[in-house]
């Protein structure tokens, strides 16, 4: 399906799920921009898309930095001529191996959290919006179960997941009328190849248990619900943090 065509994403945060996003909306006729972090990752991922015929850039940024997010919403605009959708899904993944509880995280973690997973997503929507408005686009932001599911550790992720949250609300009633959507996607265990590779098989299997599905998540069952919030398929749905986990947070 080509629901995108004529369209323009930003995609915030490549790897995982932030790669297979940017190619599905590739595939589905946005033009998109890839940026995270480590830029020559980044800009190899868009170019391999663009060899088979995608159009895809890529592009260094830093999250944490409000001028770098300025700087990433203007290249798009520059090179695509437009702006409609921002998928905003990088988080401080160096930060989240240092978390702990309330009592034994540092405040330098918490702040490199904050920087990154809360203000920066803030960045990316107050960077977006002028476009979004103008161009009646969408916003969604990669957030958690951990923001209800309630752990006994990483405290920092889960407050920061728990405010993007918030965030997509405030937008959706702020802009709504106007033809804006926010949403928020809460993963569940996404097999990243990262997370593949790092993850021992015996304990892949625990998790699996533990679920009410019969697999583990994909990147590209992620990718899949951000590409249908963007298009017209999901123009009904705002102001929602939507589960996307195989059933294992079933709530009201």
């Amino acid at each position: 399906m080509k629901r995108l065509d004529g369209k323009v994403a930003i995609v915030a945060g490549a790897g995982g799920i932030g790669t297979a996003t940017a190619l599905r909306l590739a595939q589905e006729g946005a033009g998109v921009l890839l940026g995270d972090l480590n830029g020559d990752a980044a800009k190899a991922d868009a170019e391999a898309m663009a060899a088979d015929g995608h159009k895809v850039i890529g592009m260094a940024y830093d999250q944490a930095d409000d001028a770098s997010v300025a700087s990433l919403v203007a290249r798009a605009v520059d090179h695509f001529g437009r702006l409609d959708f921002m998928h905003a899904n990088a988080a401080n993944m160096k930060a989240i191996r240092e978390d702990g509880d309330a009592v034994t995280i540092t405040l330098d973690t918490f702040d490199a959290t904050v920087a990154v997973n809360m203000r920066g997503v803030l960045s990316c929507a107050r960077h977006a919006l002028p476009h979004l408005v103008a161009n009646r686009g969408a916003f969604v932001v990669t957030s958690s179960s951990a923001a209800h599911m309630g752990e006994p550790e990483r405290v920092a992720y889960a407050m920061t997941k728990a405010a993007v949250n918030a965030l997509v609300r405030h937008i959706a009633s702020r802009w709504g009328k106007e033809g804006v959507r926010a949403n928020a996607i809460a993963p569940g265990m996404v097999m990243t190849a990262q997370i593949k590779q790092n993850m021992p098989v015996e304990f892949q299997k625990q998790v699996l248990a533990a679920h009410r599905h019969w697999r583990l998540g994909e990147s590209e069952d992620i990718a899949a619900m951000v590409a249908m919030l963007f298009s017209p398929d999901g123009e009904w749905i705002n102001g929602q943090v939507l589960a996307v986990d195989g059933g294992a947070s079933i709530r009201p």
